[in-house]
């Protein structure tokens, strides 16, 4: 499995597109909800659909960036059983059938709790090739970022509409794979308008960086896709409105079909 050069590493793919002129469609499912095999079918869908990239994020007890939507997803898949190393067998069988990138979102406790080096190796060996870990700031990112480095795994940093600019210019040299621009102050939710303020926060990244930068939190339609790209967005993150096709369904079958509907449309507003 190549690491972040590779083709098939996320900056490659953004690369890749930024010569097609081309956005990333870069979908969010919480593994387990409503059950891992589920996880794993949305995963080929979504892959079959155009996705360029796709975020998996680990169920955690105390999601501290996750809206309602995506907790209530989570607090479903641990009631189910959903463990860490239950997705990371997920994964395992499921990723080799993938032609998009996978990132995985987890907090910082689970990798904690495993050792940073074992944890980026456990999942090395899955074959995921990104990483994004909401609640670690950037100055407790160097141990992570050097043996994500050397483990060949791109660890995503966040960015939010608070960050000051120069901590934003240390957040976009420290980033790889690209940079995570949170759209909102918050936690994540799909909400009626993008914020506005977006495309001045977009504009000054791009004066920082030429590193791939992807809108996320809050984005749910169409139009807000074309809005968003129209602004100079790399890639554009949808989740608790892709998490809530899979959760509000009456059946995991009824989910999948949803799943696959909602991405169609999404993309089709990509540029």
């Amino acid at each position: 499995m190549e690491g972040g050069a590779g083709k098939r590493g996320v900056a490659g793919t953004f690369s890749r597109l930024r010569e097609q002129g081309k956005t990333a469609f870069i979908p969010f499912i919480t593994a387990g909800d409503p059950d891992l095999a589920t996880t794993s079918k949305a995963l080929k869908i979504l892959d079959s659909c155009g996705s360029d990239v796709i975020e998996v994020g680990v169920p955690y007890s105390d999601p501290l960036a996750d809206g309602p939507v995506i907790q209530a997803a989570a607090t479903r898949a641990l009631k189910k059983g959903t463990t860490f190393d239950s997705v990371i067998a997920m994964l395992k069988g499921v990723i080799p059938e993938l032609s998009c990138p996978i990132v995985l979102f987890t907090y910082y406790n689970p990798i904690l709790k495993r050792g940073v080096q074992n944890f980026l190796a456990i999942i090395k060996q899955a074959g995921v090739h990104g990483l994004v870990v909401p609640d670690l700031p950037l100055e407790e990112t160097t141990l992570l970022r050097n043996e994500a480095i050397m483990q060949g795994i791109e660890l995503v940093l966040l960015t939010t509409p608070t960050t000051p600019i120069e901590r934003m210019k240390e957040i976009a040299k420290a980033s790889e794979g690209f940079i995570y621009l949170v759209s909102s102050v918050g936690v994540t939710g799909a909400r009626s308008n993008v914020n506005l303020h977006v495309e001045y926060l977009l504009q000054e990244i791009k004066k920082v960086t030429d590193k791939p930068v992807a809108v996320g939190f809050g984005i749910s339609t169409p139009e807000h896709v074309k809005q968003i790209a129209g602004w100079g967005a790399d890639g554009v993150i949808i989740g608790s409105a892709i998490v809530r096709q899979l959760g509000e369904a009456a059946s995991p079958e009824e989910g999948l079909k949803r799943v696959e509907e909602y991405a169609k449309s999404m993309k089709a507003a990509m540029p």
